[in-house]
């Protein structure tokens, strides 16, 4: 299955709901789920029907991958992991994709939007532990440090970055220091961390048929 290339705006009116896979323009009165969210993509009108259980958890499903940004396959993968850990099957799927990389940079303010802080790991731009990692998905662990890369410091999209990472709020599994732009993983998220919006368990539910 192919990477999704059409408008993030869609994925947030298929959903009924803001996924903020946009950064700022999801906060802005430009965000089409302002205008129009009523209706789903394609244009037609939102029919007035009850939606079936299973209907119910496809649509989890599908959040979970829209605002992770991962495709079906990388998903499945990450279902069969949390499977074989210890603990609640749908908490463990949330937390170890909660883990990977480009989600923590995004967490840490280093990137606007998980699409954003993805093209930053894939750029090179990110170090771990004083080694560069260009995978997205890498799961990063308790005493991890993220960093930039020297050559990295001296563009124009740190110099953003830096100039707005103090207004980022960033969980407490994680540390920032902003003087040095460098994040520490202090623990590991648990399911309180996860976001109140996502149901792991729903996720299991539609692959357990």
């Amino acid at each position: 299955m192919a990477r999704y290339i059409g408008p993030k705006c869609s994925q947030c009116r298929y959903i009924g709901a803001k996924l903020m896979l946009k950064g700022a323009k999801c906060s802005s009165q430009r965000c089409p789920l302002e205008r129009r969210s009523n209706v789903p993509p394609g244009g037609r009108s939102r029919m007035r029907r009850r939606i079936s259980d299973r209907g119910l958890q496809l649509k989890e499903k599908q959040k979970v991958r829209f605002i992770y940004g991962v495709l079906e396959a990388q998903f499945r993968r990450f279902l069969a992991e949390a499977e074989r850990l210890p603990g609640m099957t749908g908490d463990n799927m949330l937390i170890l994709l909660e883990r990977r990389l480009d989600n923590v940079v995004y967490r840490l303010g280093f990137g606007e939007s998980r699409q954003q802080a993805r093209q930053i790991v894939r750029h090179r731009h990110i170090r771990v532990n004083g080694r560069r990692v260009d995978v997205p998905s890498f799961l990063v662990k308790v005493g991890d440090e993220i960093s930039w890369r020297e050559q990295s410091a001296k563009t124009e999209l740190y110099k953003v970055v830096a100039a707005q990472v103090q207004s980022r709020n960033v969980p407490v599994w994680l540390r920032l220091e902003e003087e040095q732009m460098r994040g520490v993983v202090v623990s590991l998220p648990t399911s309180e961390d996860m976001d109140s919006r996502l149901s792991g368990k729903a996720v299991v539910e539609y692959y357990s048929r």
